[in-house]
């Protein structure tokens, strides 16, 4: 396991952080009409969870703050995927995108999940002595 130093060493992160670059470019071609609803919404929902990702690594000193963060980016990551249903069901994506993009999202959850389960690992390193 590599040496975890700063949130951008986090593989939860990383995975948030390119997913939801793939969903800005699968995005793209969502009709004019949902700038400003479903596009914008599944964009900054997706990329919420990167950035409470790297709040929640700065709250590390305050274990109930750290996973208060993360849950908060485990909703969101919930969010994206109810945003990827409706995309589905208006046909802005097919049935293979959907299923590809979601099991991404569903994994992305999952790593914040264990995250939340092993908090006081996370937070051992900062805690106030």
């Amino acid at each position: 396991m590599a040496l975890i130093r700063t949130f951008r060493d986090l593989k939860a992160y990383q995975e948030a952080r390119a997913e939801a670059q793939r969903i800005f470019q699968v995005t793209k071609r969502f009709p004019a009409e949902e700038k400003f609803s479903l596009t914008d919404q599944i964009r900054r929902s997706s990329r919420a969870v990167k950035s409470m990702i790297a709040e929640a690594w700065g709250h590390r000193r305050y274990p109930a703050s750290f996973v208060s963060k993360l849950t908060d980016a485990l909703g969101e990551a919930n969010e994206t995927q109810s945003w990827l249903d409706d995309a589905l069901d208006c046909s802005y994506l097919s049935p293979a995108q959907h299923k590809d993009l979601d099991a991404a999202w569903q994994g992305i959850g999952g790593m914040i999940n264990n995250m939340i389960l092993k908090a006081d690992d996370f937070c051992r390193s900062v805690a106030p002595r």
